[in-house]
């Protein structure tokens, strides 16, 4: 048995017009599915009248939403890496603090210690603590827009059928299918007897 169908059709125009499938009136709009498994003619009239069984789905967000959202988000994502260096920054301050207050040796080895180490991340191109927050700039990052698809190329508009009008022609889509696995099976079966008893 083939997939059930999705309630999603799509409009399209046609070059000859047939009968409307609400009122019957000559039109020359169908409403099909992605893979062309059902269609239906319907009036231009029952696309956009409220008080039909067709309605057209909820609108999914904008080009300019989703602008929005990604800039809030790189703005966020600015402020969380601003935290970081912060945090950073006063962990490296509690640490020479630390290191100040054990006194003798081991103030001088942890000293030294951190001297390489920082040395080293300065050569490698890490940079950490106030040296960081320093070379980063204070403006959020321009947000990325490479990735938002532009919808300037024109699509077919999208419409979701009445519940009661899906499922008749759902019912009517599985008994024509019905009917050709029947044929199909019967051509297998022996012919009836013809003749007089």
């Amino acid at each position: 048995m083939a997939a059930p169908i999705q309630n999603v059709y799509y409009e399209r125009k046609t070059a000859t017009a047939r009968a409307c499938y609400i009122c019957h009136r000559p039109t020359q709009t169908v409403l099909a599915t992605l893979k062309s498994e059902d269609f239906l003619y319907t009036c231009d009239g029952h696309l956009g009248d409220a008080a039909t069984a067709l309605a057209m789905p909820a609108a999914g967000p904008s080009a300019e939403d989703i602008r929005k959202v990604v800039a809030e988000y790189g703005v966020r994502e600015a402020r969380k890496a601003e935290k970081k260096a912060e945090e950073k920054e006063k962990e490296k301050d509690k640490d020479k603090a630390s290191a100040f207050s054990l006194g003798g040796i081991a103030s001088g080895i942890a000293s030294g210690v951190g001297s390489v180490a920082s040395g080293v991340g300065s050569a490698v191109g890490l940079t950490g603590g106030a040296e960081g927050a320093k070379d980063e700039p204070k403006t959020p990052p321009a947000p990325i827009t490479a990735n938002i698809p532009s919808s300037t190329a024109p699509t077919h508009k999208k419409y979701a059928l009445h519940r009661s009008i899906f499922e008749a022609r759902r019912a009517d889509l599985i008994r024509k299918q019905q009917a050709a696995r029947a044929k199909e099976v019967s051509k297998g079966l022996p012919q009836v007897p013809r003749g007089s008893f």
